[in-house]
C-alpha cells in the first residue's frame, strides 16, 4: 500500500471531518470510501457508455429501431403483470 498526500482547503477539511464524525468513521477512512465509491460510479458509466455505444452502433447498422410509445406500452404493460407480445422493430424515421 502506498502514501498519497492531497491538499484541501480549511473548509473541506472541516466538513469532511464533520461527515465522518456523523458516520463514525475516522476522516481516512471517510475519504477512502468517498474516493472509492467516485472511482466505481466512474467505471459503471465507462460500462454504460460503452454498451450504450455498442447499442447505437447496431441501430445505426440495422436502420432499425422500436419507437418510444411501442416500447413504453411493452414496459407499463409488463409493469402491470400483463403479458405483452414485444414491439417490432422498424426502420428509422418510419
Amino acid at each position: 500500500m502506498s502514501t498519497t498526500t492531497i491538499r484541501i482547503e480549511d473548509e473541506l477539511r472541516t466538513r469532511v471531518a464533520a461527515a465522518a464524525e456523523r458516520t463514525g468513521k475516522t476522516a481516512h477512512a471517510f475519504m477512502l470510501d468517498a474516493i472509492a465509491q467516485t472511482v466505481e460510479q466512474v467505471e459503471l458509466d465507462d460500462e454504460f457508455h460503452r454498451v450504450a455505444d455498442q447499442r447505437w452502433a447496431k441501430v445505426l447498422a440495422s436502420g432499425k429501431t422500436v419507437p418510444w410509445n411501442d416500447a413504453k406500452a411493452y414496459l407499463e404493460a409488463r409493469a402491470r403483470g400483463e403479458r405483452a407480445s414485444k414491439p417490432a422493430a422498424r426502420k428509422l424515421g418510419s
